[in-house]
């Protein structure tokens, strides 16, 4: 490996020769000149890896001297060395973009510090970060052979999540690896753990978590008070995908909490939504609002109703709110709502629901080229990343951010990656999801299902009497075995949802308050 090229620029080099001795030492090559513009006449001839400026040398200065080398190069990290604690010049380096600031006299171990800091960052840090994985993969393969509840199962993923964007720009291959077979054991044990309670939580909501249902109901409606609430829903936001957009909104809002609740089953917008605005399971809102409710064999939009089920969820619980809705399909809606907030401000309660995370989803399955932008789980957070930082959805946030209200953001269910197929043979009216089936006389491998036999025993709607519902667990897709080999190439490594895995089920639910 060739040794790192440092230029000291500094009019009093030769008192730094204990300091060249030792980064020598240290195996750093070190050019020394005593003014900026030899300083300058060495970049634009050499390759330097580093540039250390003095602030105060005869001539041109050190930031002088800065600006005259990011001109030439940004890439270079350059750190300046003053005397001088004058804020005023601190203000000024930081935002000529340097590397570090140091005060005078500095010492040789403070200068290697810095270089390490700044050149060795990446490895250093990446090397700390495998070896702390290493050791919380033993502590979470001892907590995935634990009995856990529903609580335990939502920190269990979040810190499968945590170390997924830890490791993410970790060049080691192996440990991605041990990282991705991790959290396969995981969603294993975990549709499992689904499979035997799920019906359960529905009987017995006392010792269930919070679902779709329920969310208003427990965690909006009873905080609502005289200033406005923001209820922004982004449809299909994995929590993974919410931790990387949340230091952007940081920025504007304070976190006054972050928790997950789970998504009702089918983990698809068309029932999870609707339940959220409803506060209902499907199989009641078919009973209690057939006007409004869509099976999958109906024709038309299955989410064409959520202001109607939201007002309806409201008049039964008795609660008297001023309220607005807003559904945002298209970039110019957004910034339509972005210039009408100010119209929303005497409302109690205003819904948001944005659909872009949904069509990037499905856009993935069926553009090549999106597929390629978004080949990975990673790939996935880094165009979602780029879409919100870009969005009308934060353009609206920041000027919420500058009044008196309270802001929630949520999503309805979330998607996984889709890597092992699993054949199912069903009739014409079988419904087209790629990880739940419902239909009559469905067959399928029984290992690879959750079966709901009686649609009832789950609230889901029942269209004939020998109707039943059987949802994907883990990675698995179904598919029919017409065809087989070219939907395989078609769905294979698509993001999907609707079935049971850790990445659709827990998704997060963050209330924040404004730091203006």
């Amino acid at each position: 490996m060739q040794e790192p090229t440092i230029l000291w620029a500094d009019d009093e080099i030769d008192l730094l020769k204990p300091h060249i001795l030792f980064l020598k030492d240290k195996g750093y090559s070190v050019k020394t000149v005593t003014n900026g513009s030899d300083a300058l006449d060495a970049f634009k001839s050499e390759h330097f890896d580093l540039i250390f400026l003095d602030e105060n040398m005869p001539g041109l200065t050190g930031l002088e001297t800065l600006t005259e080398i990011k001109n030439i190069n940004t890439d270079v990290p350059v750190v300046l060395i003053t005397k001088s604690e004058e804020e005023y010049l601190m203000e000024d380096a930081i935002g000529a973009k340097i590397a570090d600031y140091l005060i005078k006299p500095v010492n040789p171990k403070q200068i290697l510090l810095t270089i390490k800091k700044i050149l060795d960052n990446k490895r250093l840090v990446g090397a700390k970060t495998a070896s702390a994985y290493q050791q919380d993969f033993r502590n979470l393969l001892m907590t995935l052979n634990d009995n856990l509840n529903f609580e335990e199962w939502a920190d269990v993923y979040k810190k499968l999540v945590y170390w997924e964007l830890e490791l993410q720009n970790l060049e080691d291959q192996g440990m991605h690896e041990i990282l991705t077979q991790q959290k396969r054991e995981a969603n294993m044990q975990f549709s499992k753990f689904v499979e035997k309670n799920y019906v359960k939580w529905l009987n017995d909501p006392e010792n269930a978590p919070t679902q779709s249902h329920q969310l208003m109901r427990t965690k909006v409606f009873p905080f609502i008070d005289s200033a406005p609430t923001f209820f922004v829903l982004v449809d299909n936001l994995r929590y993974d995908q919410w931790k990387i957009i949340s230091p952007i909104i940081a920025e504007y809002f304070r976190i006054e909490s972050e928790e997950t609740y789970y998504s009702i089953l089918p983990t698809a917008t068309q029932y999870a939504r609707n339940a959220i605005f409803s506060g209902l399971l499907p199989s009641e809102m078919e009973k209690r609002h057939p006007n409004l409710w869509q099976n999958d064999d109906d024709e038309g939009g299955k989410n064409l109703y959520e202001e109607e089920f939201l007002v309806e969820q409201l008049k039964r619980l008795r609660r008297d709110l001023k309220i607005s809705y807003n559904k945002v399909l298209t970039y110019d809606q957004g910034k339509e709502l972005v210039e009408n907030l100010h119209l929303l401000m005497n409302n109690q309660l205003n819904v948001m629901v944005y659909n872009f995370v949904d069509m990037l989803s499905h856009a993935r399955t069926e553009m090549e080229m999106i597929r390629e932008l978004a080949s990975d789980e990673k790939a996935y957070r880094s165009l979602t990343l780029s879409w919100f930082e870009n969005s009308p959805l934060l353009e609206a946030l920041k000027k919420i951010s500058q009044k008196n209200v309270r802001v929630i953001i949520t999503t309805d269910h979330g998607t996984i990656r889709v890597k092992t197929p699993s054949k199912v043979i069903g009739d014409r009216n079988t419904n087209t999801n790629l990880r739940y089936k419902q239909g009559k006389n469905l067959a399928y491998e029984p290992k690879e299902v959750f079966l709901v036999k009686n649609p009832a025993d789950a609230f889901l709607p029942r269209v004939n009497v020998s109707q039943s519902f059987i949802f994907a667990k883990e990675d698995e897709y179904f598919i029919y075995p017409n065809n087989y080999n070219q939907f395989v190439n078609y769905y294979n490594n698509t993001f999907q949802h609707g079935g049971i895995s850790l990445e659709e089920m827990i998704i997060p639910f963050v209330v924040l308050t404004p730091k203006g």
